[in-house]
């Protein structure tokens, strides 16, 4: 019996990269670094799992010797830049920049009306999820879910399943009773590793992505409702 699902958040439960890549630039443009990246470049950086991991692998990119200097202070730097993008992403978010991609609300409200259980399982920060959810679900969202699994909380990226083993635990359930949604290859295989079948809707940043063993792929959950999924479990 399907009893939960459990969702990621970027691109996932809404579009949010190109606005992640905006607070990225202007993190750079307040710091005076003559960094940008463009759509092409982000696309590749997102293989990377994690805000911070990216940065790092950015700056190791374009200079390959790079080693901590004055006890931490590449580390000092990444965490100062993250913290300027993160405020930046929060700002935009508040202004109305990002919505829920099709069908996530309704299946959500489906999900619950009929006794299933939510959770999120993703490697973005706290910060993150609440200026979205705060926003789409109203003040009180995290009486939405049973469990919520964060870059805090499970601080081994994706495609580990570090996140998904973590969200499980919370919930008492085992994975044959859940299923993941996700939007990117690294996220897939963090689902698929913990045990779960997973739902994939791509966007523009991940299409190309091989989401070989996934459960389903599908543009979007706009027209996905639980006898829909209920139908596509049974038939794996």
């Amino acid at each position: 019996m399907l009893q939960a699902l459990i969702f990621d958040v970027d691109g996932t439960l809404a579009d949010t990269e190109r606005v992640h890549l905006a607070a990225f630039n202007h993190a750079f443009e307040q710091e005076g670094l003559a960094w940008h990246w463009d759509v092409a470049l982000y696309t590749r950086l997102l293989e990377i799992s994690g805000g911070k991991e990216r940065l790092l692998h950015h700056w190791r990119s374009v200079q390959p010797g790079l080693t901590e200097l004055g006890a931490g202070a590449v580390r000092a730097t990444i965490d100062r830049l993250h913290d300027l993008k993160t405020a930046h992403y929060e700002d935009a978010v508040r202004a109305g920049a990002v919505q829920l991609r099709p069908g996530v609300l309704a299946l959500m409200d489906e999900a619950r009306a009929q006794g299933l259980q939510l959770a999120i399982a993703t490697t973005t920060s706290p910060v993150n999820i609440a200026a979205l959810l705060r926003t789409a679900l109203g003040p009180d969202w995290r009486s939405h879910f049973l469990a919520i699994g964060d870059a805090s909380s499970s601080p081994v990226k994706k495609p580990h399943p570090q996140v998904y083993q973590q969200v499980l635990g919370d919930m008492g359930l085992p994975a044959s009773r859940c299923l993941a949604f996700e939007d990117s290859a690294n996220g897939l295989q963090a689902a698929t590793a913990a045990g779960l079948r997973t739902i994939v809707t791509p966007n523009s940043f991940t299409a190309h992505h091989d989401f070989s063993g996934a459960l389903r792929v599908v543009p979007d959950l706009g027209a996905v409702g639980l006898a829909q999924l209920r139908e596509w479990r049974a038939r794996s």
